[in-house]
């Protein structure tokens, strides 16, 4: 930043350089950057217990509770010790640390508009507090009381240690959230014994000992044509498999729009919009054609008076 703002030639640059560096040098810049890092620090683990293709489900779910809880925790008794990492940080690198009991005012705005409060109030109250309120709200919106409740279902067809969480009722609470495809009379009743059934042989065959996730267990009963012995749990396990996928495609989808969207893509229409998103955020599949092909195939859409 020093660089940009000392290059004469580049007076935006400078400008901006210039605006970057004076935040940064602020108190409440120090104080947002340990307060990110202290709720980076608490969901760190369950950011990646999430991310893992072979996540425990069961201790996702656990690990979510145990974030909520340290939350709660540094909401009610952390906000002295982050002030004191604060202080130290900034008279470290001499950054102003304001008098907490003075009345705080924004920069650029008049004192006798504003509500007033102290610089105390604004840092525990406006900063420290709102941001750990929205963290755990973001929370108990991702992981409701359906949501959880799915996960745990979800959980019971984990095939590892020979389906150590299976659990017949949790699976029939699952079958129930799906009424379109399991009817209470016709189908319902024979879940269960459907399940029951399955358990057995699936434990005593040694083809099953070794699966690790849920998509290797449909394989192999679509291999060993369980699936038409047990038509009702293949279908549960169908639905397993797509109900994180059709979650995370949507969570994907929303994540990429706010890098794909900007003040140019603004002006653009609503097909190339879709476009731009979808080679965004399917970009791994896109990264593995070849410029030429995706040339060809525009070159022949139609005519042209040029070749490409």
């Amino acid at each position: 930043m020093k660089v940009f703002e000392d290059d004469p030639k580049n007076d935006a640059a400078r400008t901006d350089a210039g605006c970057i560096l004076y935040a940064m040098e602020d108190f409440e810049f120090a104080f947002l950057l340990y307060l990110m890092k202290l709720i980076l620090g608490i969901s760190y683990e369950l950011s990646q217990a999430l991310q893992r293709k072979d996540q425990d489900l069961l201790n996702a779910i656990g690990l979510v509770m145990v974030v909520k809880s340290r939350l709660q925790e540094v909401r009610d008794n952390g906000f002295d010790k982050l002030l004191q990492e604060t202080n130290i940080f900034a008279n470290k690198y001499d950054i102003d640390i304001p008098n907490m009991n003075d009345v705080y005012c924004p920069r650029g705005r008049s004192r006798r508009r504003l509500e007033s409060f102290t610089f105390l109030y604004y840092f525990k109250v406006e900063l420290f507090n709102t941001v750990i309120d929205t963290q755990v709200q973001e929370l108990n919106d991702r992981f409701d009381n359906v949501n959880t409740k799915l996960l745990e279902c979800l959980s019971c067809l984990d095939p590892r240690d020979s389906f150590a969480n299976f659990n017949n009722e949790k699976l029939i609470e699952f079958a129930r959230f799906y009424p379109s495809k399991f009817d209470e009379l016709a189908d319902i009743p024979f879940l269960s014994s459907n399940l029951d059934n399955f358990i057995i042989d699936v434990r005593a065959d040694s083809d099953f000992v070794n699966l690790q996730t849920i998509s290797d267990l449909a394989l192999k009963m679509v291999e060993k044509k369980n699936d038409i012995v047990y038509p009702l749990v293949y279908l549960l396990i169908k639905l397993a498999l797509v109900l994180p996928v059709a979650t995370a495609s949507v969570e994907r989808v929303f994540s990429a729009m706010t890098f794909v969207k900007n003040k140019l893509l603004n002006r653009i229409n609503d097909d190339w919009f879709n476009s731009c998103m979808l080679t965004f955020v399917e970009r791994d599949i896109f990264d593995t054609i070849d410029d030429e092909d995706i040339m060809k195939y525009f070159q022949g859409m139609k005519n042209r008076r040029m070749i490409l």
